[in-house]
C-alpha cells in the first residue's frame, strides 16, 4: 500500500475510522519539535484545525457526521512518550476524535496496531500498521478479506469496551 493509498482511505470512509495504538512509543518524525519541547518543559507548539491538515480533516469530517474512535494502550506507569501524548490526544479530542485510554494491565491480547474504517459494513477496509522494535514506521499492510476484517472488528470492540474516555483517565491518574 502506497502511502497516498493509505492516506486517501480517510477522505473515502463513510461512517466510522478506529485506530488502535499499542507500543510504548512511536518514532514517526513529525513531532520531533513538540516533544522536545515537551522534554524541555515548554508549551508545545500550537496544533489545532487552524493550524493541522490532520485535525482539520478530523474536524471537517466530524462536521459531516462520521466518527473518529481512536484506543491508546498504555503502562503503568506511563512511558515518556505517552505522557506527552496524552496532550497531543487533547488537540485531536478537541477536533472531534473519540479517544480513549487501556491500561496494558487490562488490555490482553489486543492485537495489532490498525486502522479499520467502516467495520461491518460492505466497505470495510482495514490497514495494519507496521513498526520497527523502535517505534520507526515501516509501512502498512491492506485487509480486505472478510475474515481478516471480522477478526479486527471483534478486537475493536473488546478495545473499547476495556477503555475509558480520555478526560476520565485523566481525572483518575491524577487522583
Amino acid at each position: 500500500m502506497t502511502p497516498q493509498e493509505f492516506d486517501a482511505l480517510f477522505d473515502s470512509f463513510h461512517v466510522v475510522v478506529f485506530r488502535l495504538e499499542t507500543l510504548p512509543a512511536y518514532d514517526v518524525g513529525g513531532d520531533a519539535d513538540r516533544l522536545a519541547a515537551f522534554r524541555a518543559g515548554r508549551p508545545l507548539p500550537e496544533r489545532s484545525v487552524r493550524t493541522s491538515p490532520w485535525l482539520a480533516r478530523i474536524a471537517l469530517s466530524t462536521a459531516e457526521g462520521k466518527q473518529w474512535e481512536r484506543v491508546r494502550v498504555v503502562d503503568t506507569p506511563l512511558t515518556e512518550y505517552q505522557e506527552y501524548e496524552l496532550l497531543a490526544y487533547q488537540e485531536s479530542q478537541a477536533a472531534g476524535e473519540r479517544i480513549t485510554i487501556a491500561p496494558r494491565s487490562r488490555a490482553i491480547d489486543v492485537g495489532p496496531d490498525f486502522w479499520l474504517f467502516d467495520p461491518d459494513t460492505p466497505e470495510a477496509h482495514a490497514v495494519l500498521m507496521n513498526y520497527a522494535p523502535g517505534g520507526q514506521w515501516l509501512g502498512a499492510t491492506s485487509v480486505v478479506d472478510p475474515g481478516g476484517l471480522r477478526a479486527l472488528a471483534d478486537i475493536r470492540r473488546a478495545a473499547l469496551a476495556m477503555a475509558v474516555p480520555l478526560n476520565t483517565f485523566l481525572v483518575e491518574a491524577r487522583g
